[in-house]
């Protein structure tokens, strides 16, 4: 097909995708509950989530599919665009401004190369490193500068190019203050970029509110590994070159595959790199799940969930609500007791880490505080 009958087809991809969001009633927890055929102690969507039920068929029936000798490649090509609908609508964004890829770093070293010279870069201390190491490693005398994650609004100053952090973080569940963090950068002429991995799925994320917003979608999202979105803002769009283009961020990458005369992309399909195709397959049923749910009913059923396995532990409940839940466990102690027990939880810096999803209910609460002796 031509460059524009292949945007034309994309774009009929999106519409059809968020006009059936429209029209559908907003699924419950109970019914994304349903959708999920594990979850009973599994207690680590911060580490990887569970396929859903719509995931798990299409994967199996494209490997029947490409087995018998017929990869249904449109298909594929669909999977991305609605992947990409769906992400764009969780997050409030326009679709013309989400770019695909496969991992968070190489989203954050796009954005890290669009900085000049010399510039400030500002991290909460412990960060995931993902969303740090791209900046470290820029080169061109750019500097990296940390501050506890409490006092992160606080620690902007004139010379701050960039404010890089995970709106929850992975180490410790903290959720940032966002809207102090928002105002701040705004006072002192700094953008944001917010790691949304830790978020999406169940705590509401607003791309309009930061320059860029990256997200690995096989946590919360429940989606293959392999699935990551950028979401830009207009001026982001117009900052960043394209230093990853290949075939894919084209115009029609169809037309693209040959050559240096291949015209790129507007918005941000300009960033695009080659899809892993199956994991995209996977992903458009899982986004659709929990595109479809409303999200103060998942946030608050989620951090129901954490805030009643603190109360059991007796831990403080965190000012900002959470469903990661973490506590100091430096021997591993506890984490050894959980996994004896057949839950699924994990250890990062010396504390243990459990969270709580959709697919969990209280009697995962009542599992986790019997196998800890409470």
């Amino acid at each position: 097909m031509s460059p524009m009958q292949y945007v034309l087809w994309t774009h009929a991809i999106a519409k059809r995708t968020l006009e059936s969001m429209n029209t559908t009633v907003a699924a419950s927890v109970a019914h994304a509950r349903a959708q999920f055929t594990g979850g009973r102690g599994y207690l680590a969507a911060c580490t990887v989530g569970l396929p859903p039920r719509g995931t798990q068929q299409a994967l199996r029936a494209d490997i029947e599919s490409a087995g018998s000798g017929r990869p249904d490649i449109a298909a594929y090509s669909g999977a991305v665009e609605r992947s990409r609908a769906l992400f764009a609508a969780l997050v409030g964004a326009g679709v013309d401004r989400v770019a695909i890829g496969s991992q968070a770093s190489v989203a954050a070293a796009l954005v890290a190369s669009a900085l000049p010279d010399r510039a400030e870069v500002l991290v909460p201390e412990g960060e995931f490193s993902s969303i740090v190491l791209p900046f470290v490693h820029a080169g061109r005398g750019i500097r990296v500068r940390t501050a506890p994650m409490s006092d992160l609004a606080a620690r902007i100053t004139g010379d701050t190019a960039l404010v890089a952090f995970s709106l929850v973080q992975s180490r410790t569940g903290e959720v940032a203050d966002a809207d102090a963090i928002r105002e701040a950068a705004a006072r002192h002429g700094a953008r944001l970029l917010c790691d949304a991995t830790q978020a999406v799925g169940w705590h509401p994320v607003r791309a309009g509110d930061f320059d860029v917003v990256i997200c690995h979608a096989y946590k919360w999202l429940c989606a293959p590994r392999g699935v990551a979105f950028l979401a830009l803002s207009e001026e982001m769009v117009a900052a960043i070159a394209p230093r990853y283009a290949g075939w894919y961020a084209g115009e029609d990458p169809w037309s693209s595959c040959y050559g240096p005369d291949a015209v790129l992309a507007a918005g941000a399909r300009r960033f695009d790199v080659s899809p892993a195709w199956q994991a995209f397959l996977g992903a458009a049923p899982a986004l659709e799940l929990f595109a479809g749910l409303p999200p103060d009913e998942t946030f608050s059923y989620t951090t129901g969930l954490a805030d009643a396995f603190r109360a059991g532990l007796g831990l403080d409940r965190p000012g900002r609500s959470s469903a990661i839940v973490t506590w100091e466990d430096p021997e591993g102690e506890d984490l050894l007791r959980l996994t004896t027990a057949g839950i699924t939880a994990s250890g990062r810096a010396g504390r243990a880490r459990v969270a709580f999803h959709v697919f969990n209910d209280d009697e995962d609460v009542a599992l986790a505080l019997a196998a800890l002796g409470r």
